[in-house]
């Protein structure tokens, strides 16, 4: 992309999207992390904002997508409490050289992930398995860093921003519309029951809320990490959207005696990755985070992986436009009964390098070769056109997004 970016921001055009996510990396802004600029490396961000201006799409910038500077991991990474401001000092350098084009702005992505996976359990970069106390204070760090780059971005920014984050979590899903099994839903996705970082408001309620919530105040106890005076007033910094990453959830139902238990729904497929295929979970996810939140919702990431060859070649991807529409219609169903939504994004434009599965999986909508760098719009890119166009689904389904950015 780096050597392509004006071919692929010619294939957006073509396709007709009107915003297009990416991210800055860090280390190659500042390869030490902190002091002297790569000014390449910020050129080409600059070059890349400006093509995508000049082809009519908004661009949303992510500040962290987990790469984090070598030198500043050998310093202590998020465990030293200075990150915070490395990270604001970074923040400030990108928000000085691209928000007179920048409005919309992601400060991190995937707290959960990147501490979670990352730090906790060993499974992506940097394979670390820390205690649990370490990976609260690693994740309060990451927290405090959100806050201070949010505060430079309202402070510095030429535009008047759009600030939000990105999460992950573990979404659930009511088996009914009966009163009792979506109380069950909302119930279990507010709530924290492991000591682990998969739940959805460790991260979302210190950065939306000010607060870290009670139950996980609690099960953590013993881990806590020790909170300064006023980081919870940075880290709860006033923002414009919530932010999610959303591919599946689990269907729970009330068991009758106010505990839930999982339904299994075996007709549903599996995406290349072994997550189910639950679409439901773009109508109940906009609706209840939005109750609880009070901002408006965006879906950042949704899609799969799916190769495609059992379709004759890897072009040929049913699979994935059969995907997108069941979710787009709920989706719209969840804003035509009045969860205030911004907008869409299909993960992903282009088959990508996915953490610890390598090139294996492919997200894109776009087919690469990854020996020739060729690219090539596979159906669901011919789909996608088609309803951003209309936005709406040609066969009669539900509106996607009521007017938001696809």
């Amino acid at each position: 992309h780096y050597r392509h970016y004006r071919d692929d921001v010619g294939l957006m055009a073509g396709i007709g999207l009107d915003a297009y996510r990416f991210s800055v990396s860090w280390p190659r802004v500042l390869p030490e992390g902190t002091g002297s600029v790569n000014q390449r490396g910020l050129d080409f961000y600059s070059r890349l904002v400006d093509a995508l201006l000049e082809r009519g799409i908004t661009p949303w910038l992510t500040l962290f997508h987990w790469d984090f500077p070598y030198e500043l991991y050998c310093r202590g990474g998020w465990l030293n409490r200075d990150s915070a401001d490395w990270f604001a000092d970074y923040t400030a350098i990108v928000v000085d050289a691209l928000s007179d084009r920048v409005a919309h702005w992601c400060t991190i992505n995937e707290p959960q992930v990147y501490i979670g996976l990352g730090h906790h359990q060993g499974v992506h970069a940097p394979g670390l398995q820390m205690g649990l106390a370490e990976a609260l204070l690693a994740g309060h760090h990451t927290l405090l860093a959100h806050g201070k780059a949010t505060q430079v971005i309202r402070a510095r920014a030429s535009k008047t921003p759009v600030i939000g984050a990105a999460h992950a979590g573990t979404f659930y899903i009511p088996d009914s519309e009966r009163d009792a099994d979506v109380e069950i839903a909302r119930r279990l996705n507010f709530g924290i029951r492991e000591q682990n970082f998969f739940n959805n408001t460790w991260f979302s309620d210190a950065m939306h809320l000010g607060r870290y919530p009670a139950d996980g105040v609690e099960l953590f106890a013993d881990a806590m990490p020790r909170i300064g005076a006023g980081d919870l007033e940075t880290i709860g910094q006033p923002l414009d959207y919530f932010g999610a990453n959303v591919y599946w959830g689990s269907y729970v139902r009330d068991r009758g005696d106010g505990e839930h238990e999982l339904v299994a729904r075996h007709h549903h497929p599996h995406t290349d990755m072994g997550w189910p295929i639950t679409p439901e979970v773009l109508y109940w996810a906009p609706t209840f985070f939005t109750e609880r939140y009070a901002l408006p919702y965006i879906v950042l990431e949704n899609g799969l992986a799916y190769d495609g060859a059992g379709d004759a070649g890897p072009i040929h991807d049913g699979l994935r436009i059969d995907f997108m529409r069941e979710y787009l219609r709920e989706y719209g169903r969840a804003i035509r009964d009045g969860a205030p939504c911004l907008g869409y994004f299909q993960w992903s434009l282009l088959d990508n390098f996915e953490w610890a599965e390598g090139y294996a999986k492919r997200f894109g909508i776009i087919h690469v070769d990854f020996a020739t760098q060729q690219r090539t719009l596979k159906d669901s890119a011919h789909w996608y056109r088609e309803v951003i166009a209309a936005n709406e689904i040609a066969d009669g389904g539900a509106d996607p997004a009521a007017g938001a950015p696809a």
